[in-house]
């Protein structure tokens, strides 16, 4: 295959691991006094500053191949699961394959269920065959590490961990989460944003309308019914919270003694300037978050279908900068409504939903 739009060794390409629980979250974890929530946290940090500069050697040295040529089926998943019994060796010990019926680990059944949802919809709603558009294998490896708080796209797999029991659940429990940190996979192998600054926030901005939208498909939701909560069902119980993230309401999703309080931002007005999560990438992605949010809810129906079909226009046409900011990314997004669909309501709903959010939509002159 030649270096192009689809190739993860073209020139410029960015190494890619990128983790469901923002780096905020389990900072705090990390400093609080009781050893039980700050020990798994403080693993769970040095577990992913490793497995990520382990990815940027990767990058470096040349990926394997995850599967010979021709192994996936075409327009049909080839899932392998894999079991790492609490190690950190990749990709563990294979306990399912394709086509192999369930066991009597739900761990793995849910892993192998979420990544057929992510790649169902993907398929079925915009005609994209696997997270490369080729048939790409999709592998992961659950049971990873012990009490490991985090789960993660590492550039060639998922991971998931188990969770520490006190602050988090078994990262597999929630499909978003998996369709999240798979639709990481869409953006590397597409427009390729990179993880810093604004950029870095549209991309968690795509996995987590993807994997909200995954999420909605396999529940056969509209946008009203949906819950628009990211990770819902992760939480433990004694944490005071609904989930990592709300696109709904940003701001929202946790306000927690041990976490604290949800730092997403709706709006261009409360816009957090920061150096840690790599500029805000997990904070800042609840402005673009807010927006496409209120484009689904306002031409109603499956949020998949026309909302999601603009996004994923964006995401895939080739006019997406790897430094986009949210600017350019809203021009886009109204060009696509445009081209699709002409100058109606679709049009104007996103129009309106970056109105909202106070992200411009048409270029600023020069003097």
């Amino acid at each position: 295959m030649t270096p192009n739009a689809t190739s993860p060794c073209r020139a410029g390409f960015e190494p890619v691991f990128c983790t469901i629980v923002p780096p905020h979250i389990l900072d705090t974890l990390a400093q609080h006094q009781d050893s039980a929530l700050a020990g798994p946290a403080r693993r769970t940090l040095e577990r992913d500053a490793f497995e990520r500069t382990r990815r940027r050697m990767t990058t470096v040295i040349g990926a394997p191949s995850p599967a010979p040529p021709g192994e996936a089926a075409a327009e049909q998943p080839h899932r392998t699961i894999y079991d790492a019994g609490h190690g950190t060796d990749l990709p563990g010990r294979k306990v399912r394959g394709e086509g192999d019926e369930p066991g009597n680990d739900a761990t793995v059944n849910r892993a192998y269920a979420g990544l057929g949802a992510t790649f169902d919809l993907f398929l079925k709603a915009y005609g994209r065959d696997s997270i490369d558009g080729e048939g790409l294998p999709l592998n992961a490896t659950v049971h990873y590490d012990e009490d490991y708080g985090n789960a993660f796209w590492n550039g060639e797999q998922m991971v998931f961990g188990d969770g520490d029991g006190e602050i988090f659940l078994d990262f597999t429990i929630p499909v978003d989460v998996i369709g999240h940190e798979l639709a990481h996979g869409v953006t590397q192998y597409t427009a390729n944003l990179t993880y810093f600054g604004q950029p870095g926030a549209l991309n968690e901005h795509f996995s987590d309308v993807f994997g909200s939208l995954i999420k909605q498909y396999t529940l056969g939701q509209t946008a009203t019914e949906a819950d628009w909560l990211i990770g819902a069902g992760l939480l433990a119980p004694r944490v005071t919270g609904k989930a990592l993230r709300s696109m709904k309401a940003p701001g929202t999703a946790y306000d927690d003694d041990v976490l604290g309080k949800d730092p997403q931002p709706a709006t261009m007005d409360d816009y957090v300037r920061t150096g840690r999560d790599n500029g805000g990438v997990h904070i800042n992605s609840g402005i673009p978050n807010h927006a496409f949010y209120q484009v689904a809810g306002e031409l109603g129906g499956h949020a998949w279908e026309r909302a999601g079909q603009i996004w994923y226009d964006v995401l895939t046409g080739g006019e997406l900068d790897s430094q986009a900011q949210f600017t350019d990314f809203a021009r886009l997004t109204v060009a696509a409504a445009v081209s699709r669909y002409g100058e109606g309501e679709e049009r104007q709903a996103v129009l309106k939903a970056w109105e909202r959010v106070g992200v411009a939509t048409t270029a600023t002159p020069t003097a």
